[in-house]
């Protein structure tokens, strides 16, 4: 690739040369090839940073555009996980209340039929107490009517028999005394009378004294049988009639024992009067009172319904002076019949539900909640749902999801920690249990805004830096540039011009890159670990340390990988460069390689070349490849541990989902940073080592400075001296030792000599390409030393061996001779190269653009165009080096033409091996190992015969004889 010469060269006069040859190599030689690490790192980085120091301004504000740039993209996710927070917290309060609201109305309704089996049951127990209470008053009544009854009729009955016993006493006593005669005869007959009327009336009183006993025992046995029912009862008709058999055996017994005491006196006295007597009286009597038996009974009836009615009047009055105290039994009966029924139904529920009482007065505290979405106030919803969990956590905890009365799938509440439950408490407090969208919304608005003012400083910290950068490199390149200007030739000889360009291009385009990008990618990198770490560190140390515990295994794999696959990145190296340079020698001398058959080893060597190449390149990519899914891999190791001990976080309410979400994308980011810091500091060693390749151009030892005083030679004639001059390239290898040499204006100079001799190196030193080490040479008179290498130079103009054009058109290529020249100069100038027939027969003549390599006109046309270059420059002294060498007889002839009137008028020096270019100088030196060892006109050299008569005749001699032979 062709290049256009530096400016500095220009203003030297190089401008005007026909053209020249440069060294091998080019800007691109060096690509490929591995850089050095720096040999003075520290010092190196430290020189670099110096060209930072006047962009300290724009740095700073790099360094704060990073800061907050990484600022808002490291809180971007903690933003993230606190909407995400909300969200989740939003949508929990929102479960809670519509689960509170689902659950309340349950348990009302629960409590509803609590109350209800409540009322039930104290009714029912009132109403069963007041029965019982009824009826257990009514028997007491009615027992104590029949009590009383019985008593009164017992009274009755016993005052109507006393009083009839008296009276019938009276009767038999007044019969036994107005029947005392009659008695005696009669007693018997009246004994057995009264005894008989005596055993009736002992039998009648003892068998009512035993009815009464018999009611009285009965009515206490079964006081619920009322006494009209006591004729109809088995029961008492047999305790009645044994009662009577008791009584009557009783009776009898009684007036026998009675007669039997009397006995002997009735006998003895009254035997026979009394019995007699008595037996008519009594039976008199006995037929008296038989005669008033129904008067009798209709008189003790009424006695005894009298006594009756006035027993149930005293009952009565009796009862009514317990009222009061039997109201008060009820009232009791019925607050303990009621207390008992509450209980059982307590019982009865506190069953069914498994609660204690403590649980169920809880129970009752929450049914009696306002309903929750009752009111529209913010803080008693959630004063309701704090106080709805703080109860229903006395409860048991399966009780609302195993009850199919109250169960409500939108409550867990076993899952609800106190931290958690304030959390969605004061959530409840802030948005009343609703999804706070309009919250979240502006939460992503926020971070949409903060990433794009992300991105405006990111956008904005390359803008700055890409100006710092282009402005460091810049002064480095105009250093170089100006150094580059300043180094003498011996440099240029001593380095391939593809060295030189790659350090003036690739290394500083690395350095450049490394300013732009790596700079601002390690200052965001640094940044983003410490955000991420801190971040992290916010939300959970312990899952902090997890993620710590994984760099070890991203620091050995990548240790373990780079140091395995760095063997294999050097071997490809290695074998690349044997292969590209392989490669270039076949095709650039693939004549050469046909011409003597080495096709098949050329291949072969290839061939062996290229599968080593395959070998190391194929293992350095392999490795290179695993570098990035071993670190996923690590990555997701640490991915499913933070997953896992977040997620038993979040069971257990330490932390959130989104403080999980939010810890995952850091820690996936966290890495990052790790590998693009480990990446750029590789790419500042060989940034370093780019560096330490430019100073140490930049170091090199300069020309010596042209004076401040500098002659000018407005009118150079081109008279040229060489006086005692002497030079070497090597300190212990002299070259020339002493030459003295003068020329004059117009004359024609010739150098012959063999390679190495010192032809081309006399040339530089008349340039001042080369300082020379002693003696002066002189250009009208003046010592060059005294001149401005530009102005020496401009006064010279070079037509080489190697031409040199660029990419461009042929005027523009003829015309860099001189760059004020009109279209008609340069035509002129072409014309006399005798060049302007064959550019007028270009497709575009003079507009005809020449490709890189001017491959698309001849070897004469180019050299052609460097004529008239020349020409055009018309300088004072020309140098022709070998211009005619590699050129047909033909284009050799319009050369030597178009040279021939460039030289005229000129002072010109010669350097040619076909010596017969050279007959006609005026003056020939032949040079060798750096001394003019002949010198005078061709003619003048050949009758000397010697070293230039020997030269000359080896090139024009006849053929060997065995050619003349064959």
């Amino acid at each position: 690739m062709s290049e256009r010469t530096p400016d500095s060269q220009k203003a030297g006069g190089i401008g005007k040369v026909g053209g020249f040859g440069g060294g091998r190599g080019g800007p691109m030689a060096n690509i490929g090839r591995p850089v050095e690490k720096a040999k003075n790192f520290r010092g190196t980085l430290k020189r670099l940073m110096s060209y930072l120091k006047p962009q300290i301004i724009s740095l700073t504000i790099v360094v704060v555009f990073a800061i907050v740039a990484t600022t808002f993209t490291v809180v971007g996710p903690k933003i993230t996980g606190t909407a995400m927070n909300q969200l989740t917290n939003g949508f929990i309060s929102q479960s809670i209340v519509n689960g509170i609201e689902g659950v309340q109305p349950k348990l009302r309704d629960v409590m509803l039929k609590y109350e209800e089996a409540l009322v039930t049951a104290k009714a029912t127990a009132d109403s069963t107490v007041e029965q019982k209470f009824a009826e257990n008053v009514a028997a007491q009544k009615q027992a104590a009517y029949t009590a009383a009854i019985a008593q009164a009729d017992a009274i009755v009955i016993q005052k109507f028999n006393a009083t009839v016993m008296s009276q019938k006493q009276a009767a038999y006593t007044s019969a036994i005394t107005q029947a005392d005669t009659i008695a005696t005869q009669q007693f018997n007959t009246n004994v057995t009378a009264q005894k008989q009327a005596a055993y009736a009336a002992a039998k009648t009183q003892a068998e009512a004294a035993a009815k009464l006993t018999v009611d009285a025992q009965f009515a206490i046995l079964f006081p619920s049988i009322p006494s009209s029912d006591y004729a109809t009862n088995p029961t008492y008709m047999t305790m009645l009639n044994g009662a009577y058999a008791q009584a009557d055996a009783q009776a009898i017994a009684g007036v026998d024992a009675n007669f039997a005491a009397q006995k002997p006196i009735l006998d003895a006295q009254l035997a026979a009067a009394k019995v007699t007597a008595e037996t008519q009286a009594k039976a008199t009597v006995d037929a008296s009172f038989a005669a008033q038996k129904a008067t009798m009974d209709a008189q003790l009836a009424s006695a005894k319904a009298s006594a009756e009615v006035h027993a149930k009047a005293a009952v009565d009055a009796e009862f009514v002076k317990q009222q009061a105290t039997l109201d008060e039994a009820l009232a009791a009966a019925k607050v303990t019949a009621e207390a008992t029924a509450v209980t059982a139904v307590e019982e009865a529920f506190l069953t069914q539900m498994k609660l204690t009482s403590e649980q169920f007065t809880v129970f009752k505290s929450l049914a009696a909640l306002p309903l929750i979405k009752s009111t529209s106030d913010f803080n008693q919803r959630a004063n309701i749902a704090q106080t709805f969990f703080s109860d229903l956590k006395l409860l048991p905890t399966d009780m609302i999801s195993s009850d199919s009365a109250i169960k409500s799938s939108s409550i867990n509440i076993s899952n609800i920690s106190t931290v958690d439950l304030t959390r969605y408490v004061n959530d409840i407090r802030m948005t009343g249990g609703k999804i706070p969208y309009n919250a979240i919304g502006q939460i992503l608005l926020f971070l949409l805004f903060i990433y794009i003012l992300s991105s405006v400083f990111t956008f904005m910290m390359q803008y700055v830096m890409s100006s710092v950068a282009q402005k460091v490199v810049y002064t480095m390149r105009k250093n170089v540039d100006d150094k580059l200007a300043k180094l003498p030739l011996s440099y240029f000889d001593s380095h391939s011009n593809g060295e030189i360009l790659s350090r003036m291009t690739n290394d500083i385009d690395t350095i450049s890159s490394t300013l732009q990008q790596s700079m601002t990618q390690l200052i965001q990198a640094i940044l983003q670990l410490c955000g991420y770490f801190i971040m992290m560190m916010t939300i959970s140390p312990l899952l902090t340390l997890i993620v710590m515990v994984t760099l070890p295994l991203y620091i050995a794999v990548t240790m373990l990988i780079a140091r395995t696959s760095q063997k294999f990145y050097a071997a490809q190296q290695k074998h690349l460069g044997q292969l590209s340079g392989h490669t270039e020698e076949m095709y650039t001398g693939h004549k050469v390689v046909k011409a003597f058959g080495h096709e098949q080893d050329a291949i072969a060597t290839f061939s062996a070349v290229n599968d080593d190449l395959y070998e190391a390149g194929w293992k350095a990519q392999f490795l290179s490849g695993i570098m990035f899914p071993l670190m996923n891999f690590i990555s997701n190791i640490g991915y499913v541990l933070i997953s896992v001990v977040g997620g038993i976080f979040v069971t257990k309410s330490w932390l959130n989902i989104g403080d999980i979400t939010a810890f995952i994308q850091y820690s996936r980011q966290f890495t990052m940073p790790i590998i693009q810091t480990a990446n750029i500091a590789n790419i500042i060693q060989s940034t370093v080592a780019c560096a330490e390749r430019v100073f140490e151009v930049l170091d090199e030892a300069e020309e010596i400075p042209d004076p401040a005083n500098a002659t000018i030679i407005t009118d150079p004639q081109g008279a040229i001296v060489f006086d005692h001059v002497r030079f070497n390239y090597n300190e212990n290898q002299p070259l020339i030792e002493d030459m003295n040499l003068a020329i004059s204006r117009g004359e024609t100079i010739a150098i012959v000599g063999p390679t190495g001799a010192g032809k081309t190196t006399l040339v530089n030193l008349l340039m001042r390409f080369y300082e020379i080490k002693g003696g002066r040479i002189t250009f009208d008179g003046v010592d060059v030393r005294d001149m401005n290498r530009g102005d020496l130079r401009t006064m010279f103009g070079m037509v080489l061996q190697d031409t040199w054009l660029f990419n461009g058109t042929v005027e523009d290529n003829i015309k860099y001779g001189r760059e004020d020249a009109t279209h008609e100069e340069i035509v002129n100038a072409a014309v006399a190269a005798h060049a302007d027939h064959f550019i007028q027969s270009l497709p575009n003549g003079y507009n005809t653009v020449l490709n890189e390599e001017a491959s698309n006109i001849s070897q004469g046309q180019k050299q052609l165009l460097t004529i008239a270059r020349a020409i055009l420059a018309d300088p004072a002294v020309l140098i022709l080096d070998e211009a005619t060498s590699s050129v047909d007889t033909r284009t050799e002839v319009l050369i030597q033409k178009a040279m021939g009137v460039l030289m005229q008028g000129r002072t010109n020096f010669v350097i040619a091996h076909r010596l017969s270019t050279i007959r006609d100088a005026k003056l020939i030196l032949v040079m060798n190992q750096g001394a003019i060892i002949e010198k005078g006109t061709h003619l003048e050299l050949l009758a000397q015969k010697g070293f230039y008569a020997d030269l000359y005749n080896s090139q024009f001699a006849g053929p060997a004889p065995e050619l003349q032979t064959a």
